[in-house]
């Protein structure tokens, strides 16, 4: 099917381009959504009467996208999310929880904007893009901790297998400490034991 842009439209093409495409994703997502027009006599002419308003609305939300990627670029949120020891969560993070994020921060921000890199399964720190106009995105990152306390140190740059090492290093610490208290409790008997066996065979 062949469509007239109404905007630009990632690795599709430009406003005002005309294009071939799928039937589907037409009718599905780019007609309902505003973003074409399908060609014909009409539409045409329509496209040529309106082009220079919406090449002035479209020059306006981008400022705007821009004064916002601005301030929203190289932000990170921190998600608190359940996850085994191994680091590996139970569910994932979607793009409703990295817009309820950047929302509760003060970032007026979409889920239908968030474009998720790949799957968010395990704890750590994960980029995130944000389209906020079809010409300007943004990056963010998340930071996907079970606590503040565990975000912090991951914010420091510390994996979870590091954290999870250094706990066991510090456990194993503590067991070889009490082994070493009830070792030397137990010479410490041996030694009050010594002299009264001595006794007896006196």
């Amino acid at each position: 099917m062949e469509i007239i842009l109404l905007e630009r439209v990632a690795k599709l093409g430009q406003m005002g381009e005309v294009v071939s495409v799928k039937e589907g994703y037409a009718r599905n997502y780019l007609l309902p959504q505003g973003k074409a027009l399908r060609v014909n006599a009409a539409n045409l002419a329509r496209f040529e009467a309106e082009k220079a308003q919406m090449e002035a609305r479209n020059l306006e939300s981008k400022k705007e996208a821009e004064a916002m990627a601005a301030k929203l670029d190289g932000q990170k949120f921190i998600v608190i999310r359940s996850a085994s020891d191994g680091g590996s969560l139970y569910g994932s993070v979607t793009t409703r929880d990295a817009a309820e994020a950047a929302t509760e921060a003060g970032f007026s921000v979409d889920k239908k904007q968030v474009v998720l890199l790949g799957a968010i399964k395990e704890l750590g720190l994960h980029d995130v893009s944000v389209n906020l106009h079809p010409e300007v995105s943004a990056t963010i990152t998340l930071n996907v901790a079970r606590s503040a306390e565990e975000a912090e140190l991951q914010e420091a740059g510390k994996s979870i297998a590091e954290l999870a090492a250094e706990e066991e290093a510090a456990a194993e610490f503590e067991i070889q400490e009490l082994f070493d208290d009830i070792g030397g409790a137990a010479s410490d008997d041996d030694d009050y034991a010594a002299p009264s066996a001595a006794k007896d065979e006196d």
